[in-house]
């Protein structure tokens, strides 16, 4: 029997970058033969080229609190996810770890590449005091769902996106009807006075 060549963790660095765009290619190519979970994960994903990747993972690191962790076998990145420490809400100091962007090659799932990206993003936590520890992901990506639910994870927020031209025209849409029907009432009130000042006498 062929063993297996161990999984080998380490930070991602900005020379990842063509590997890692591969590996995010190579998990949406496979999510658009899934259905649904191909329309969630297809539309907000675009291929970067290599050289934005580098500038991307180069802000990433520098924020402070951010980790990419890959995982490698024979030298390939097969695997990565993101970390970043951050508080419970913006007016407490309850330090939590959110990992999000569980991504494993098609090639190398049910190998325990998530549960080792897991791992080395909990012992992350760990080092910094995070009580808690949020995964984000997908809302349509029915098997990491289902593997987060098998460890333990419980589902305590939806996460939800639009476009941001979408979202700018959808509100000055309302504001707009917003405003016209405050115009509306404030007439209405100023009819309304007058006609109890007729009714008084005052006019």
């Amino acid at each position: 029997m062929a063993t297996r060549s161990p999984i080998v963790m380490r930070d991602a660095v900005p020379e990842d970058a063509a590997e890692l765009v591969a590996l995010w290619a190579e998990s949406a190519a496979v999510s658009d033969e899934e259905g649904a979970e191909a329309f969630s994960y297809q539309s907000l994903f675009r291929e970067p080229s290599a050289t934005e990747a580098e500038s991307a993972i180069e802000q990433t690191l520098a924020k402070p609190g951010k980790r990419i962790i890959v995982a490698l076998v024979d030298d390939e990145i097969v695997g990565a996810t993101v970390c970043d420490l951050s508080t419970l809400t913006p007016i407490t100091l309850t330090p939590i770890l959110i990992v999000t962007d569980i991504q494993v090659s098609p090639r190398h799932r049910r190998r325990n590449v998530a549960a080792t990206l897991l791992s080395a993003a909990a012992t992350y936590g760990e080092e910094n005091a995070c009580e808690i520890v949020v995964a984000a992901i997908p809302l349509m990506a029915r098997e990491p769902h289902r593997y987060l639910t098998k460890i333990g994870f419980t589902q305590v927020a939806a996460v939800r996106a639009i476009q941001a031209s979408r979202l700018r025209s959808r509100l000055s849409s309302k504001a707009t009807h917003s405003r016209d029907t405050g115009k509306l009432i404030a007439v209405r009130r100023t009819l309304r006075r007058r006609q109890d000042d007729r009714r008084s006498g005052r006019v």
